[in-house]
């Protein structure tokens, strides 16, 4: 096998059996951490991430950016680790928004994104994915394998951008495609403005409160985006920079999208409440957190990098 493939194929594989490890040992730990009758969809559709990443891989195999050595591992490690942590602080009740499901304010959600852009999409996807299902356990309110998968995917597409030569090129078609992907899921919000969404309030005391989406919150994408696009106007002479926070601002709106649409089939949800409960209210946020918090950690990786000599 070649060393490469053999390096992305256990790759994949680590992040399937760390999943099964948290739900084995999180489950006989804590009851709220195991799976309900769910756990299979839920599964599927952990595979159908896998097999998305691995597909990329393979029809860019000969690309560099798929090499994962010793120095890559580790930076999975810490990446997972990092995101894990925030994850778990930033989690919960702490900054809850209203949502269909338990949806918080996760600035963390810009460690995937860096490390993805910084160090390749493999450790992106890694950090994403593990770092998310370990902060989900730490919390213990339950465990969405998908939506690990979908912020993993978040990190692997923020390291795509280096499949490109010309960087300028590529941000230009992901500002058209992001914008889009923006403006498509605002519309969806203001065709189904009725649809009551829930606010988390005490989880020991289990209470709830249905109210829906404000319009602030709807048009959130759409703030995001331009949030977004003006950082890039300003940094546009720094490649690096314009480079992470676009391709980072793709990442989460396809991986947020990913997971958000998965629980049509596992939730039963329809297509405005998968959008309007979940993806909005998750997408939306995670793009401001992008546009203010990416440039900063570029910015300082590359303040390192000039000390250091690299």
């Amino acid at each position: 096998m070649d060393h490469t493939l053999r390096n992305i194929f256990l790759s994949l594989l680590g992040v399937l059996v760390f999943f099964a490890l948290i739900i084995w040992v999180g489950g006989a730990i804590n009851p709220s951490l195991q799976l309900d009758e769910t756990a299979l969809m839920r599964f599927v559709f952990v595979i159908i991430g896998l097999l998305i990443v691995f597909l990329v891989y393979w029809f860019t195999r000969d690309n560099k950016i798929w090499e994962v050595g010793t120095r890559e591992v580790v930076y999975m490690a810490i990446g997972a680790a990092l995101y894990a942590i925030f994850s778990y602080l930033f989690n919960g009740t702490v900054f809850a928004v209203p949502s269909v499901s338990q949806v918080a304010l996760r600035p963390a959600i810009c460690i995937p994104m860096f490390f993805g852009y910084a160090f390749g999409p493999v450790v992106g996807f890694f950090t994403g994915a593990v770092g998310n299902m370990f902060g989900d356990a730490l919390t213990g309110f339950g465990l969405s394998p998908q939506w690990s998968i979908g912020n993993g995917l978040v990190g692997f597409i923020s390291g795509l951008v280096w499949l490109f030569p010309d960087k300028k090129k590529s941000i230009n078609t992901v500002i058209i495609i992001s914008g889009v992907l923006a403006l498509l899921g605002t519309l969806v919000f203001f065709l189904n403005r009725g649809i009551p969404n829930m606010l988390f309030f005490d989880v020991p005391a289990g209470i709830f409160g249905d109210q829906q989406i404000s319009l602030i919150a709807g048009v959130t994408l759409v703030i995001g985006f331009l949030v977004v696009l003006i950082v890039y106007l300003l940094f546009r002479g720094n490649i690096n920079i314009a480079a992470a926070v676009t391709w980072a601002m793709l990442g989460n709106l396809l991986g947020i999208g990913f997971a958000a649409i998965s629980d049509i089939w596992i939730n039963g949800f329809s297509f405005p409440v998968a959008i309007v409960g979940e993806y909005i209210p998750a997408a939306g946020p995670n793009l401001i957190f992008a546009a203010i918090l990416v440039p900063l950690l570029v910015g300082a990786y590359a303040a390192v990098q000039r000390q250091s000599g690299r």
